[in-house]
């Protein structure tokens, strides 16, 4: 099995993650799926003291059962990003730098309503 393309010494140390095995019953899929996600670049990871690891702000709302997908619009801003020419660390970077005028990082704008916004932003910056 080739070996999945983690960030190191990028994400936050406060930032909240999940490990696979998390992220896999988040989704409701199996943790080879997950690892196929973050191989295809589907989904970001990182590495935190050598553990596979997804932000949580890369998830949106629960349903009823528990699982809770990917925030909105986070897979079409990775693919925004990656083929505007951002690498994988790159744009984990641009996911947890603030922006100024909006007072949070775009992973964190994923959640209100300034989405819009971030997205606006990845389009103007990646090409």
């Amino acid at each position: 099995m080739s070996s999945l393309p983690l960030s190191t010494g990028i994400l936050p140390d406060d930032a909240e993650v999940y490990d696979l095995d998390e992220v896999a019953d988040r989704l409701g899929v199996s943790p080879g799926r997950v690892r196929t996600l973050i191989r295809d670049h589907n989904l970001l990871a990182a590495s935190r003291d050598g553990v596979p690891v997804v932000p949580a702000l890369f998830f949106g709302d629960g349903d009823d059962d528990g699982h809770r997908g990917l925030a909105k619009h986070f897979e079409g801003l990775v693919t925004i990003l990656l083929d505007g020419g951002y690498t994988r660390d790159d744009a984990l970077e641009w996911f947890f730098t603030v922006q100024d005028d909006l007072g949070m990082h775009p992973a964190q704008a994923l959640h209100t309503h300034s989405a819009r916004e971030v997205i606006r932003r990845a389009q103007a910056q990646a090409f």
